[in-house]
């Protein structure tokens, strides 16, 4: 079964040219360094490796906040089109920034945090749902909203409106879980798929690193989930029901796990093995597969928050790989999302040594 993902129903826009790929232009991307179980506190939050940014990927991260920000329309949201005004793009697109360091209205790129902070806020209905008009399957784009309020709140906002829709938009993700522990397309508790509830887990997580009271119950039921949609091979279906493994859900739920606060599990350890299997970059970029900022936007927080030689072997590869294809005018394009959303996406995994985001530290 395909993985249904993050704006799903967006009509295919172009994707401008991308750069050679590295082993087109004899970059080497030498053999990942092999694997080993997980051991908890050992993740790469105080463990850095040397050289983690490099003279291009810091001038690649320039180009593409600069690309990103020339992409923000009045009103705060991201790029043009069907879905231009989204909540989850204009989420990402802020959480880009907050990325290099910037907050609301402090940072270079200060006030483009501000205003997709508002666009958000505006979108925050009575229920605590927080989509955008003519949105596809809302609570991808609730779950990346509120992981965003969650991250403003935590960094310290003082704002009274971010706390109030991050309280409403909290208690609407623990009413909607399902029986089986998940979540889907719309806040009902009916049916779930491990693409929909990592976004949900991702934002409870980075709620209550806030301050913000998350029922354990609700966690524990969502580790529950997630471990029945793990195949025998490792790696991970889009549904409990019986379905075959691919590496962007694989990744998802990989990611699930950590942030549900389970650091040293054999499902992690299968996870990780069926990754670095499936989907260790290997030079071609996001014009090779589909999902492939999506997949690699969870598998690069998973290497992460796994540390040792499970981030050693994968952050150069994927570092280079989107220097790499990174396009002239600075961004990388998804081509079922867009420009916005590719950049966004792009930024978000190039810069994870940064680490000033509260919710990749353990």
């Amino acid at each position: 079964m395909v993985t249904t993902l993050l704006l799903a129903a967006l009509l295919a826009q172009a994707v401008p040219p991308a750069a050679t790929p590295p082993a087109a232009q004899g970059i080497p991307m030498g053999e990942p360094e092999p694997g080993r179980p997980v051991a908890a506190g050992d993740s790469a939050q105080n463990s850095p490796l040397v050289s983690e940014m490099t003279p291009e990927s810091h001038e690649a991260t320039r180009r593409g906040l600069r690309y990103l920000a020339s992409l923000q329309n009045d009103d705060g949201s991201f790029g043009q089109g069907r879905f231009g005004r989204h909540v989850a793009v204009a989420a990402l697109g802020g959480l880009a920034f907050m990325a290099d360091g910037n907050l609301p209205g402090r940072g270079p790129h200060g006030e483009r945090v501000r205003k997709a902070l508002d666009f958000v806020l505006r979108h925050a209905t009575e229920t605590g749902l927080l989509v955008a008009e003519n949105s596809h399957g809302p609570m991808y784009g609730h779950g990346f909203a509120t992981l965003f309020l969650g991250e403003i709140y935590g960094m310290g906002s003082e704002d009274p409106r971010v706390r109030d829709a991050l309280v409403r938009a909290v208690e609407l993700i623990v009413n909607s879980q399902n029986e089986e522990g998940g979540w889907r397309y719309n806040p009902v508790p009916y049916d779930a798929d491990v693409s929909v509830t990592i976004c949900q887990v991702m934002a409870l997580r980075s709620a209550r690193n806030a301050g913000i009271k998350v029922p354990r119950e609700t966690i524990d039921r969502a580790v529950n989930y997630i471990r029945n949609c793990q195949n025998g091979d490792g790696g991970f279906r889009y549904m409990s029901t019986q379905g075959a493994s691919a590496w962007p859900r694989t990744a998802a739920g990989v990611a699930t796990l950590f942030y549900a606060g389970v650091y040293s599990d054999q499902s992690i350890d299968r996870g990780l093995g069926y990754l670095q299997e499936q989907a260790t970059p290997n030079g071609i970029g996001p014009n090779a597969e589909a999902h492939y900022f999506y997949g690699h936007y969870y598998a690069v927080q998973s290497m992460y928050l796994a540390g040792g030689a499970w981030w050693q072997g994968w952050w150069p590869r994927i570092r280079d790989e989107l220097v790499a294809t990174q396009n002239e005018q600075g961004g990388w394009s998804d081509y079922q999302a867009g420009p916005a959303y590719g950049a966004a996406m792009g930024l978000i995994v190039l810069q994870m040594p940064k680490r000033y985001l509260p919710i990749f530290q353990k």
